[in-house]
């Protein structure tokens, strides 16, 4: 017993906690990035979207999984962090595939949607304020096609969703943890998508937009429900007057 509460306190070490949240926020880990690199393959994208880019770790891996002519754009208001890794992107010949945006990405998206980019991109990737993740849900719903995915990273905050308030954490972490949790709850309510909360990384909320067939679905399942739960109170009624 006690050396599991000694492990625990380990575990809440200041220290410790902002090496974890370096490494776990700033890059996506490996096998995140493999996820989404087959993620795109079996999806056939083309063109992505991305916004919170850092050095570039899941910005080479999502172009590598592109076809030759595939397109990304990378947002982020930090130019000199991409450069870092822009010699790696080079190296591997990726370069001609990406489109850098320095800028907030609140303003990013609105000038996507001015300039007609509304419904053209088959995925998107998002790993920035944690803040601003309904807004740039509510933009994106517009950008990315009907049965199109938008990801989002950290959405366990290094288990912090999981606490109570009697396990708080340092405030450096701790002041994200309500707005990924009002964000967890926003997205599992929103009907025009289907999501799941995947719990590789620091977590990953993966939504599908829905397409109009999947409405025409949804609706024809619902219309086929109803007549057979008709047609069996019919049968009980019909079954009870003998």
């Amino acid at each position: 017993m006690e050396n599991l509460t000694l492990h625990k306190n380990i575990l809440k070490s200041p220290a410790l906690l902002k090496r974890c949240v370096c490494r776990s926020v700033m890059n996506v880990p490996v096998d995140e990035a493999q996820f989404m690199s087959i993620l795109l393959k079996v999806m056939n994208a083309k063109k992505t979207i991305e916004i919170g880019v850092f050095t570039g770790y899941s910005l080479l891996s999502t172009a590598l999984a592109l076809p030759p002519d595939g397109k990304i754009i990378g947002i982020d208001v930090d130019r000199e962090a991409y450069e870092t890794g822009l010699p790696f992107i080079q190296k591997a010949g990726m370069e001609h595939k990406i489109d850098f945006i320095q800028t907030d990405a609140l303003s990013a998206l609105h000038d996507l949607i001015e300039k007609k980019h509304e419904k053209t991109f088959d995925y998107a990737f998002v790993d920035a304020e944690k803040r601003d993740f309904i807004k740039y849900h509510e933009l994106l719903l517009k950008l990315v096609k009907k049965g199109g995915i938008i990801a989002y990273d950290n959405t366990l905050w290094i288990g912090t969703v999981a606490m109570s308030q009697d396990e708080k954490l340092d405030d450096s972490i701790w002041q994200y943890r309500k707005p990924i949790l009002e964000f967890n709850t926003y997205i599992t309510n929103d009907t025009r998508v289907e999501s799941s909360i995947l719990s590789i990384g620091d977590g990953e909320v993966n939504a599908r937009s829905h397409k109009e067939e999947d409405d025409l679905i949804s609706h024809l399942t619902a219309h086929i429900t109803t007549l057979q739960s008709q047609f069996d109170s019919r049968n009980q009624l019909h079954a009870s007057d003998h």
